[in-house]
């Protein structure tokens, strides 16, 4: 499986590690995802698409917060993926992460998993 590092991005609140891992994108955000830094996620779920990687596996477990702005970033990035025939996975959601999806309903349009692990070996 190749990992090697893609690409990254950062402000103060978010760091965002893109690798790749067999077939998928792994998209690894750390930090806040909120208003102020939400382009730091769209930007490399839109360049992972546009090269043709559109299993897109987020790992969120080192994700501390997510506003509405970072969840419609992550459904947007969802449309993409489905409508050129792949998908976003989402792993490791954290408890405060995982409220806003279940609050939101969004858990129920993303395929979610426990660890990381699990969403690479679907």
């Amino acid at each position: 499986m190749d990992r090697g590092t893609v690409g990254s991005a950062q402000s103060g609140r978010l760091l965002v590690e893109v690798r790749q891992a067999g077939v998928s994108a792994v998209v690894t955000p750390a930090g806040e995802l909120d208003h102020h830094t939400a382009d730091l996620l769209r930007e490399p779920l839109d360049d992972c698409l546009g090269k043709g990687l559109v299993r897109l596996v987020v790992d969120c477990s080192r994700l501390e917060f997510c506003d509405s702005t970072g969840l419609n970033v992550l459904l947007g990035a969802r449309l993409k993926a489905e409508a050129a025939g792949g998908a976003v996975h989402l792993a490791g959601m954290q408890p405060v992460v995982a409220r806003v999806f279940e609050i939101t309903g969004a858990d129920a349009v993303f395929t979610v998993h426990e660890t990381l692990a699990q969403a690479l070996a679907e």
